[in-house]
């Protein structure tokens, strides 16, 4: 079924306020739920964080008062929105477990993304990526078997695999080299520019919950753990968002943004497994539909343009949350020794990489080699969930 959310009226702004009643959301039962309902929060979360902190940013850039007024009145919605979706994460989780589903969100929703993407510039820019989430997941896991002596697999649930993908001491690259080529905002799928701005956000919130919860751990090797992986989230929030075009404009921005809300909260919503969470997306949704139209308004009012020339007439097959097993293990099998140069790719260790990795490293192993060692002095083995086969790559299979 087709669904074109510029033709949908949604929840006239006046009546979308909330209480606090009605913001009391219960938590999900991380014990008993759908892997992927926590995924679809973590991500929503990061979709609504991205939503606020645009506005802003546009509010700060504009010298209209009644356009920072619209923009507030919009926004404050959008908080309550990110507070209820957030909120639904459970207290008795520990930072360690959301981190696991945060990764599990990294892998299987860019894995995704890079299957359905059209432009084969972009596929390789989230092809790229979601090999060193997946090794991430990998870290955080051994981990969290160490400090918390858990598995990661009462998290992720056989949904996802837990084993290397490629090495987070390869991550560190120079600056100029995680800048991509932007796509051409008037060429481009408008699938693509969804694709973008969700990876983006997804990225941008792992960044910010790391580089505020690292801190919190007394143990050192999680602390340092997180620092570096916090600074390669930084160096990925680089890496998605030079695709978007740099000269769309504000407003074109502002409607890309509210569409894309309408589009994921719409795709979650369509595969929702549980009844009370679903209710949180399509009213949402229906929110999400009137925002869109605000904006649209004051693009036509700002821009002079009509919002159909730069959005999809019709929102994309639904955005899914689904196992991805056999396509990493592809890219592990063909991509796992890449690294980045210019705009582009190589295979070989260039000059500009090998001096970012000697600075950095200072001839010590990192934290991501540490954790493994430790876990290996407590455990006489790695943690790993492979549940296909061995490890593609030979090299990376457990001694």
């Amino acid at each position: 079924m087709t669904f074109n959310p510029l033709e949908q009226r949604g929840i006239p702004l006046d009546r979308q306020l909330r209480n606090w009643r009605e913001l009391n959301v219960r938590p999900i039962d991380p014990d008993h739920c759908d892997p992927y309902t926590r995924c679809r929060i973590i991500t929503m979360n990061g979709i609504e964080v991205e939503a606020i902190l645009f506005s802003h940013q546009l509010a700060r850039n504009t010298v209209d008062p009644e356009v920072k007024r619209q923009l507030a009145s919009v926004r404050y919605i959008e908080a309550q929105q990110q507070k209820a979706v957030n909120w639904l994460l459970p207290g008795v989780s520990s930072v360690l477990e959301t981190t696991i589903a945060y990764e599990q969100v990294a892998v299987d929703l860019t894995a995704w993304i890079a299957r359905m993407e059209p432009d084969p510039y972009l596929k390789q820019a989230y092809q790229f990526g979601v090999l060193e989430d997946f090794d991430h997941l990998y870290r955080y896991a051994n981990l969290y078997e160490m400090i918390e002596h858990r598995k990661a697999e009462s998290i992720v649930d056989g949904l996802t695999e837990v084993m290397p993908g490629r090495p987070t001491k390869y991550h560190h690259r120079d600056p100029v080299d995680n800048v991509r080529d932007p796509y051409d905002k008037n060429a481009t799928d408008p699938l693509s520019k969804l694709h973008a701005l969700t990876v983006l956000s997804a990225e941008q919130q792992t960044m910010n919950f790391y580089m505020n919860t690292g801190p919190t751990y007394m143990e050192p090797i999680a602390r340092q753990l997180y620092q570096e992986i916090g600074l390669i989230e930084e160096e990925h929030v680089t890496h998605y968002e030079s695709l978007v075009d740099p000269g769309e404009t504000w407003w074109e921005q502002l409607v890309n943004h509210e569409y894309n809300e309408c589009y994921l909260y719409h795709s979650f919503m369509e595969q929702e497994s549980d009844p009370r969470v679903k209710a949180i997306w399509e009213l949402h949704l229906n929110m999400e539909l009137e925002h869109l139209h605000i904006a649209c308004d004051l693009m036509r009012r700002h821009d002079g343009r009509e919002p159909q020339e730069v959005l999809a007439p019709q929102l994309p097959n639904v955005l899914t949350f689904e196992p991805n097993k056999q396509y990493l293990r592809e890219l592990l099998d063909t991509q796992i020794d890449l690294t980045t140069l210019g705009a582009g790719y190589v295979r070989e260790a260039h000059e500009r990489f090998e001096a970012m990795q000697e600075q950095i490293h200072g001839g010590e192993q990192p934290p991501s080699e540490r954790v493994m060692a430790q876990h290996d002095e407590m455990f006489g083995r790695e943690y790993r969930v492979q549940s296909e086969s061995e490890h593609p790559d030979p090299a990376l299979r457990e001694k």
